[in-house]
Formats: structure tokens, sequence, C-alpha cells
């Protein structure tokens, strides 16, 4: 009974024994390096425009707030809000009743006045007579030589006070001092208006051209103005793909001191009127080419707590390598350091590797330098 027992207890030895061998295995099995498939491209040396990216804003190249300067009841509104107006068009008319009185008020006054200035410009003529041959006193001919003088100033003054009646009988037809866009109708028909009211009767926007308003760093200022000459200006509107080709306009005179950028605008045609005011854009400035610059496609690039790094392949391996990035366009990164021209990078599936990672290329991918380099910029 006793050599059963024996026999027993050494089979659930002999059996414990294999399963820790059979699980040792089964830890040593998964612990196998894991092969990671990725996609790859050469670092390449090629030609890259330097540019400077930036967000705008589009701006009217000129903005007219129409104000009255009289007071008066609005007749009349002649457009319709939102409609192109052309310079001297009409836009309102204020009721010139008041104004076309006291327009003939001040004829009448010159009238009077006039007659009085003849009358003692005559008296002034025989007294001029009369003195030579000491028929009146010499103060009596000063007296009319005054006279005469003062009736001459009273006459100017009734002329300022006519045009100035003309000028305020013309205000109260208000024609477009601009040619544009109108926006909305602030005051409409009926209303009294002030003279000189802050509030602004409609505003005129011209869109063709318009203006783009953006800032660069000021540590950009010297590229900027190396190639101010030959540089162009493009401008892509949010969600379209198709960029507007235009020219740097304006370089503010002193970089603003709590941002550090400099303000500068560029002016588009706008023909088609693709880019309207108040609207943001991308902005890209062409400075030129960099015909030597080293390059991989963005996606190779990774940022991490220690700076940018890339994957770069050593055999059926990686190793991590930091890189410094000197500028990147839509589809290439420039490299200024960390990497050779011919050296192969990873592109794809970055997030599983680690320095001495097994891979496999899988393929090119299609971000690739090569072709990288058809992509605008």
């Amino acid at each position: 009974m006793r050599a059963v027992r024996f026999q027993a207890a050494r089979l659930g030895v002999a059996m414990a024994v294999a399963a820790a061998f059979a699980c040792s295995s089964g830890e040593k099995k998964a612990r196998a390096p894991e092969v990671v498939p990725v996609t790859v491209a050469k670092v390449e040396q090629r030609s890259v425009p330097v540019t400077l990216r930036a967000n705008g804003t589009v701006e009217s190249s000129n903005l007219v707030s129409v104000r009255p300067q009289v007071g008066g009841v609005i007749l009349k509104v002649g457009f319709q809000e939102g409609a192109d107006v052309k310079k001297g068009d009409l836009l309102f008319q204020i009721d010139p009743r008041p104004y076309q009185a006291a327009l003939d008020s001040a004829r009448q006054a010159l009238a009077r006045d006039q007659a009085k200035a003849d009358a003692a410009q005559a008296d002034l003529a025989r007294y001029e007579k009369l003195v030579g041959k000491e028929f009146v006193t010499r103060e009596a001919y000063d007296q009319k030589k005054a006279d005469a003088a003062s009736a001459q100033a009273t006459l100017g003054s009734d002329r300022a006070d006519v045009s100035v009646a003309q000028l305020n009988l013309a205000y109260c037809t208000v024609r477009a001092p601009e040619s544009g866009r109108t926006g909305a109708l602030l005051v409409h028909a009926g209303n009294l208006v002030k003279a000189n009211d802050d509030n602004a009767l409609v505003t005129i926007a011209r869109i063709q051209p318009v203006r783009v308003s953006f800032s660069i760093p000021e540590a950009e200022i010297e590229a900027l103005r190396a190639h101010q000459e030959a540089l162009t200006t493009f401008v892509t509107p949010k969600l379209a793909k198709t960029p507007i080709e235009g020219k740097l306009s304006f370089i503010n005179n002193a970089v603003d001191t709590a941002t550090g950028t400099l303000l500068l605008k560029a002016e588009f045609p706008n023909a088609d009127e693709r880019l309207w005011p108040g609207e943001f854009v991308e902005v890209r400035l062409e400075l030129g080419e960099d015909p030597n610059a080293v390059t991989v496609p963005v996606a190779a690039v990774q940022t991490g707590q220690e700076g940018t790094f890339v994957f770069v392949v050593q055999g059926d391996t990686v190793a991590q390598r930091p890189v410094k990035l000197e500028r990147q366009t839509t589809a290439l990164a420039v490299i200024a350091d960390g990497l050779k021209v011919g050296e192969t990078v990873v592109t794809d599936g970055q997030l599983r590797l680690v320095s001495g990672t097994k891979i496999s290329v899988t393929a090119a991918g299609p971000e690739s330098a090569s072709a990288a380099g058809a992509a605008t910029p």
C-alpha cells in the first residue's frame, strides 16, 4: 500500500515539474522580439522653396462710413443694401426745404447789402471830387471812405453766408464718395438724422482690390528684407485648395513689442471676389529657393520631450536619432542637422518603435521624398 502511495507522489511531482517547464518555455516564446511592419523613405537632397507662413485677415482696400453732414428727415434711399455703387451715385436724399429757405434768405441779404455798398461807393466818388475843391471837409470824406469799406466787408460776409447755404443745400443729397459694395442699411427713409452723427448711414467697402494683413516673427525680418524685391505672396482661404497670388504692399515701420511680430499687408486684385473682407486666410511668402536642402517626408519627423527625432533604418532594426528641423513645407521637412543624404528613415509605424526594434519594410510610403517633391509647398 505504501509503495502505491509513493509511486503516486512521484508521478505528481513529475507532472508539476513538466507543467512548470512548459510555462517557462511559453514565457520565453512570448518574450521573443516582435517584428514591426513599417514604410520608409530615402533622405534626399533637393531644391526647396524658402517660405514664411502666417495667418491673415482680408481687409477692404478702402472702407468708407457715410455720415450726414446736415440734419433733417431722410426722404429717399437711392440704393439696395448690399448692392454695388459707383462714386457719385445717389445714396440718400435729406429734406432740402429748410436749407433752400436759408439760401434764399442769404441771397436776399446779399442783394440788399449790395445796394447799400453801391450807394456808399457813389457817395465816396462824389466826396472825392468835393474834397479836392475844399467844398467838404477831409473828415467828412474820410467818413464816406470808411462807410464804403464797411459796406464792402458786409458784402464779403454775405457772400460767405450764401456759399455756406449752398453747401448745406448740396449736403442734402448724399452721394457715394467711393465705388464699392454697400453694407447693411442702418437708417431707413423717414428717420430724422443729425449733422455729423457718430452713427453711419451705411458703409461702402471696396473689394477690388483687397488687402490681407498678417504678422511675421521679428526673427524673420532679415530674410524678408533680403528677398523683399523678388518675393511673391500667396493666400489660401479656409477650406479652399487653390492659392491666390498677390504682392506685398506694406511693411510696418516698427515691431510690436507686445508680441514680437511685424505687421505686413499684401494686395490682391480679387477680380473674381474669392476674398471677402473679414475672412481668415493662410498666407505664404515665397522668399526664394534653397537648392541643396536635405529633406525627408514630413511624416518621418516625430516630436518628443527632448525635441524632434526620426527613426533611421539600420539593416533589419531601427535607431532613434535626434534631428534639427530647419523648416517644412506641406510635404517636406528640411533637416538642418542629424541626417545624411541616402539614409533611410521610417515614415509610418513609429508608434511601435524604439531603438533596436526589428522591422520589416512593407513598401516605400506614398509620402516619400520623391513623391513629395511634386507637391506644392
